[in-house]
């Protein structure tokens, strides 16, 4: 049976800056991101969000059928505007943020789909931390995973919105406690619980409900838990790093291709051998890789055809 990967998540309107001065404009949002690889990558995904029935959103509704996303389960409201993200990015090609929204009263409108043991979820970021979206987020992933469904969270918490974090973080471990993995920034977790060790991050993610954690630590490696079980892969160097804005989401793209391609569901990843879990992250390393070398946010249509060759 074909699996069916659903991400949910915000959708915004890219705008990158460099030396100040704006490079690009493309859909984006992290799951935005991510499904937009899957889909280049010929996987089976429907991206699950709102943005206004605007011109902006619009053109990303022709952007997602372009690159063969699913869109049957997303809001076009009329009382507000598709929110804006302006990427600064610095001199070792960082990027900071500023966001420009204007949403909704009633968020998250509309049904949501039923899953199955194949499938995959990707949820996270401040989209399912928002008052308004998490419980209802809450409530389908807790039903799609007592349906099987393999449930995957990047919490993807960045320093701007320190302000939220004390109101924020009982959800956040509501959702590291649905999910069968979590995968989240050395950044990330030092700005949700101030730690700065992996060992101490492990705990915290344990004794919060999740078994298995992927920690990618910028340029210098990625460590993983399994139960038990330690993996660390050294990255590569990434010649010509252009941008890292994309480079989690797509990441997070390349280890649900993994999960996908090997036909891995929530029970199997239980008892997943080393070397499963070290080809797992190969495969986000590669798809995070590309990315970092465009300014593009997905990967490109060369490395989608050298997965299908």
């Amino acid at each position: 049976m074909i699996s069916s990967i659903y991400t949910i998540g915000e959708t915004v309107l890219d705008v990158i800056f460099r030396n100040e001065q704006p490079v690009s404009a493309t859909p984006g949002g992290s799951m935005l991101n991510t499904s937009v690889s899957l889909g280049r990558a010929g996987l089976k995904v429907e991206f699950i969000s709102e943005y206004g029935n605007d011109h902006t959103g619009k053109m990303i509704d022709t952007f997602l059928k372009e690159n063969h996303v699913g869109s049957n389960f997303i809001n076009h409201y009329e009382d507000g505007k598709t929110a804006l993200a302006l990427a600064f990015l610095d001199k070792k090609l960082n990027a900071s943020y500023a966001f420009y929204t204007q949403y909704p009263a009633v968020r998250l409108k509309g049904p949501l789909p039923e899953t199955k043991n194949e499938d995959v979820i990707l949820f996270g970021s401040i989209y399912s931390i928002t008052p308004g979206i998490h419980g209802k987020i809450k409530k389908w992933v807790k039903k799609s995973k007592a349906a099987g469904t393999l449930i995957v969270y990047d919490p993807n918490f960045r320093k701007s919105h320190a302000g939220m974090l004390e109101k924020a973080r009982p959800r956040i471990i509501q959702n590291i406690a649905l999910a069968d993995i979590v995968r989240g920034s050395d950044e990330d977790f030092l700005n949700i619980f101030g730690l700065s060790t992996p060992e101490d991050i492990n705990m915290k993610i344990k004794s919060s409900g999740c078994n298995n954690l992927i920690i990618t630590r910028n340029s210098k490696s990625v460590i993983a838990w399994f139960g038990e079980k330690k993996t660390e892969v050294r990255i590569p160097q990434v010649k010509p790093l252009v941008s890292t804005v994309g480079a989690g989401d797509n990441f997070n793209a390349g280890i649900i291709y993994s999960l996908v391609s090997n036909h891995l569901t929530s029970q199997d990843i239980v008892n997943m051998p080393a070397s499963s879990v070290e080809a797992m992250i190969m495969s986000g390393i590669a798809f995070s890789a590309e990315v970092c070398k465009t300014l593009d946010n997905y990967i490109s249509s060369g490395f989608s055809k050298s997965l299908n060759s």
